[in-house]
């Protein structure tokens, strides 16, 4: 099958602490801005000795370059999406995670799909599996059964992004706050679970240290936090009473939630079944977390991310329309871009639209 050459330009957001050499990122972004039709535009937040080093190791082909000065958020990866949309020649813009891996078929697909809507979610899965990477994948097949899993790529239509004036760089749930911003200035999101997209998984130690970090991007969604700091306490009393059969109902009910998940969207064809088996261990582990999470937050004043530490997960809807609107009255707007965003008619599409 010929696949069509899409057009839009691909964003990869990246810091590093260290230099060290990594054929395999080299050889994706070779292959990448060898594609026709694809602008490839790394935004390096790493020190210029590493910065340097990266240039020397990357194809000559990929326009790499620096954080703008004038963005101060302290998430640099937003910072870095910021600059990479402002640089991106196409209307279409694909942000994606250093560990992201597309294919041309779905960066084709992905182009067609942001001709119909402003920004689309597609479904994360890894490749290679090791344990830890079957645990976390739990955690998305039960997202996916209630309704979306957030991936650690995106597309979206720049116009879009430049309309609002960038997006909070001082949010931790980065692609939440993304979504969310362009839902305000009236984009349409929408969430493509059938588009799969491999992503490389991470070391162990790596897999670990980010558990209390993505119960903490939860607080952004109160009614879900709240079930999650429930689900320790209610554990704790079955044991407490006795009732073994309960928590084996109750692990039966997580693991086939999570074979829903995995089912949805032919989502059998990239999610193995063992997956479905670790919903349980990662719902303990949430039960913890979530609790870590709090204290974090009520005692610390937020979670640890590089240098500093973050506060806000995300804002709400409101507090992000109430931001724009100020923009606006205020006259400090940033200009929007000259490309027009897709007609009303146009933005009809199948897909489910992405929850605020």
């Amino acid at each position: 099958m010929v696949v069509e050459a899409p057009e839009l330009t691909y964003v990869l957001p990246i810091r590093r602490w260290r230099s060290a050499a990594d054929a395999e990122l080299a050889a994706y972004l070779q292959w990448l801005a060898a594609e026709p039709g694809i602008q490839v535009v790394v935004v390096d937040g790493s020190s210029p000795e590493i910065f340097d080093a990266h240039r020397a190791a990357w194809p000559e082909a990929v326009f790499h370059v620096p954080v703008d000065a004038d963005l101060t958020g302290r998430y640099g990866k937003v910072n870095g999406v910021i600059t990479g949309v402002r640089a991106a020649r196409h209307e279409r813009v694909v942000v994606a995670d250093d560990d992201v891996r597309w294919d041309r078929e779905g960066l084709s697909r992905m182009a067609r799909l942001l001709d119909h809507a402003e920004l689309v979610c597609p479904q994360n899965h890894f490749d290679p599996l090791p344990w830890h990477a079957r645990w976390d994948t739990a955690r998305s097949l039960l997202n996916r059964a209630a309704g979306i899993d957030f991936p650690g790529t995106l597309g979206v239509r720049r116009s879009a992004v430049l309309a609002a004036g960038g997006y909070d760089g001082d949010a931790l749930f980065e692609n939440l706050e993304l979504i969310r911003t362009v839902q305000a200035v009236g984009g349409r999101a929408v969430s493509a679970p059938d588009l799969y997209v491999r992503r490389l998984p991470p070391a162990a130690g790596h897999f670990w240290s980010q558990r209390v970090r993505q119960a903490y991007d939860d607080l952004t969604l109160p009614a879900r936090f709240a079930a999650e700091l429930a689900l320790g306490p209610l554990v704790a009393a079955l044991v407490v009473r006795r009732r073994p059969r309960a928590l084996a109902v109750g692990g039966l009910v997580a693991t086939a939630a999570a074979e829903v998940g995995r089912r949805r969207a032919g989502g059998s064809a990239v999610f193995p079944a063992s997956c479905s088996l670790f919903a349980p261990a990662w719902l303990g582990e949430r039960a913890v977390c979530a609790w870590v999470a709090l204290w974090l937050r009520l005692a610390r004043g937020g979670v640890s991310y590089a240098d500093t530490r973050l506060c806000k997960p995300a804002n709400r809807p409101g507090e992000i329309r109430r931001r724009l609107q100020a923009q606006r009255s205020g006259a400090t707007l940033t200009p929007a871009t000259s490309r027009r965003p897709a007609p009303a008619a146009a933005r009809r599409s199948p897909r489910a639209r992405v929850p605020r």
